[in-house]
């Protein structure tokens, strides 16, 4: 499995603007001292080794949130205000008035622009909008949480309100990730 290096671009981004480039350029010289692989510049396009990506992560976390992983939902927010905002390569999106096929159609899209492996499926039903990523070869919490910050952050730039329910997830110990919303009229 490999990541689209967009994930690790866009986290140099937002790790440089909250605590400065050179606390950025720090941590990934210190970065690069424990794995090699991170000596090379790693573009948008670059495909990244999910077990290379995931020792970045754990590292950032260990680095700047001092191993808190429920900040791996704040990257999902980050990361979708990024795609979903005006500017961004997916707002486009977020223009449908049609809930059903951003869902559907939309969001499973987005997995596999930056995830080359697993499965994501998303259906809405009953005012309830259900996610499921399956087929993950490496389990990491990762993966979980930032699809549900994603989520969450993509159904308040959308203008609905949700409540969520983890009903399946790595972080129950699970070999998949089930999550449900259930949408607020308001």
């Amino acid at each position: 499995m490999n990541v689209k290096g967009t994930v690790f671009v866009t986290g140099k981004t937002a790790i440089s603007a909250a605590f400065g480039e050179s606390r950025w350029e720090s941590f990934n010289a210190r970065l690069a001292q424990k794995d090699p692989y991170f000596n090379k510049i790693i573009m948008s396009i670059t495909p990244i080794p999910v077990d290379k990506f995931a020792f970045f992560l754990d590292e950032l976390i260990s680095e700047f949130f001092h191993n808190d992983n429920k900040n791996y939902i704040l990257f999902g927010k980050m990361a979708a205000k990024f795609a979903l905002s005006p500017g961004g390569h997916y707002h486009a999106y977020l223009m449908s008035s049609d809930l059903k096929y951003v869902v559907e159609t939309v969001i499973p899209k987005l997995w596999s622009t930056y995830f080359d492996d697993g499965i994501l499926t998303a259906r809405i039903e009953d005012n309830i909008v259900h996610i499921k990523i399956s087929g993950i070869p490496f389990k990491h919490i990762y993966f979980e949480y930032l699809i549900a910050g994603y989520v969450q952050k993509g159904i308040k730039m959308f203008g609905r309100k949700a409540l969520e329910k983890c009903i399946r997830g790595f972080s129950k110990g699970d070999d998949d990730i089930y999550y449900q919303y259930e949408l607020i009229h308001y």
